[in-house]
């Protein structure tokens, strides 16, 4: 939904040998691992939190590859594990909610609680800002190294 990810590219490899180079593989993120390997013909990449004590949003990978020709066509879908969405949605519903009521303050009352106007904006933005960007600096830079190793995995070489 609103924190999935995909990216596709081709490759030269052959599907074959992309996913030998990959499989049984483990990746290192910020100190984390994360293994790779194959369920149902499509390659995953999850992470192992088990002893992790920090609060993280993690993604869960899927990597499909399928050959035509001398090119083979890699599709990296990422999605936030279930575990982890409570928190980034419930802050979600809660900047729309207040940007909501910054609204109806406007549309319906008069210029006396127009400063409850501005101030329900600034701090529905403010809070969304610094939800996106504790976001970007942890879940989907996760999927971006993720992204780049995939990519220079099927790299040919």
């Amino acid at each position: 939904m609103f924190f999935t990810r995909t990216y596709k590219y081709s490759s030269a490899k052959s599907a074959d040998d992309i996913k030998h180079s990959l499989l049984g593989k483990h990746v290192r993120i910020h100190n984390l691992d994360f293994e790779i390997f194959e369920r149902d013909s499509v390659l995953r990449i999850i992470p192992h939190a088990e002893q992790e004590t920090n609060v993280k949003t993690l993604p869960i990978t899927n990597i499909e590859l399928s050959g035509e020709g001398d090119k083979t066509h890699v599709v990296i879908s990422s999605k936030m594990r279930k575990i982890d969405s409570g928190g980034p949605m419930l802050i979600l519903v809660f900047c729309l909610f207040m940007l909501t009521g910054a609204a109806l303050f406007f549309m319906v009352g008069d210029s006396e609680y127009i400063s409850y106007t501005y101030t329900m904006l600034g701090a529905s933005i403010l809070i969304f800002a610094i939800f996106w960007l504790r976001m970007e600096r942890g879940y989907f830079d996760y999927i971006r190294k993720i992204r780049d190793y995939v990519k220079t995995e099927s790299a040919v070489r």
